[in-house]
Order: structure tokens, then C-alpha cells, then sequence
């Protein structure tokens, strides 16, 4: 049986995007066993209009997902995070190499 495409509203594919940042930032994610997991260990907090994701400035606007419980419900209900977000983050290898066509938007570092 094929497994079926998953699909991602705008809300949560900039949110997963910023997670995939988070993990891959020493600051703010460590590996969870060998399975490719990665337990994030730092949310990023806004000042003004903004927010440093890894060495990345966010637009406040972009990371309101971050809060929202409807959009961690539907990452975890489509296996990109554990279950247990309440608890603690943790993205799961799937949710790490899923691809939101985000990724090219945060390319450029902060230069503060």
C-alpha cells in the first residue's frame, strides 16, 4: 500500500520549517536516541517585530504557529512531531527531512 502524501496548511509548514531550524541549531535541539529524532530544547522568544531562529531573524508573524495548539495537534497527527509536545518537542526524523518548499526563506543568517 502507498503511503499517503502528507499535506501541510501555510500556518503549519512555517512552523515545521522553524523547528527543522531549531534542530539543526546545537543552541537549541539535541539528538534523541539513534532513531533521528530531535528533542528541541529552546523555543525562540519574539522582542518587537521579530525573532532569532538558529542564526536566523523570523518576522514574529511567521512563528505564530509556535503557540497555536491546533497546529502542533496536526504535526503530531501526521507524525512530524511525538505526540507528547505538551510535555516536550520532539521532532521526529520524518518531520526533520520533510520538505516544505519553506526552506529557501531563511536562508540568508542575521547580521545582528
Amino acid at each position: 500500500m502507498e503511503k499517503k502524501r502528507i499535506k501541510l496548511n501555510a500556518l503549519q509548514s512555517k512552523t515545521l520549517v522553524l523547528l527543522q531550524i531549531l534542530a539543526r541549531d546545537p543552541d537549541s535541539a539535541t539528538p534523541v536516541g539513534d532513531n533521528g529524532d530531535i528533542r528541541i530544547t529552546r523555543l525562540p522568544h519574539a522582542h518587537g517585530n521579530h525573532m532569532h531562529v538558529g542564526e536566523f531573524v523570523i518576522a514574529s508573524r511567521d512563528a505564530t504557529g509556535l503557540s497555536n495548539k491546533s497546529v502542533w495537534t496536526a504535526l503530531s497527527r501526521k507524525g512530524l512531531v511525538r505526540e507528547n509536545w505538551e510535555e516536550e518537542i520532539i521532532l521526529t526524523a520524518e518531520g526533520l527531512a520533510f520538505s516544505t518548499g519553506l526552506e529557501n526563506k531563511f536562508l540568508t543568517a542575521s547580521d545582528h
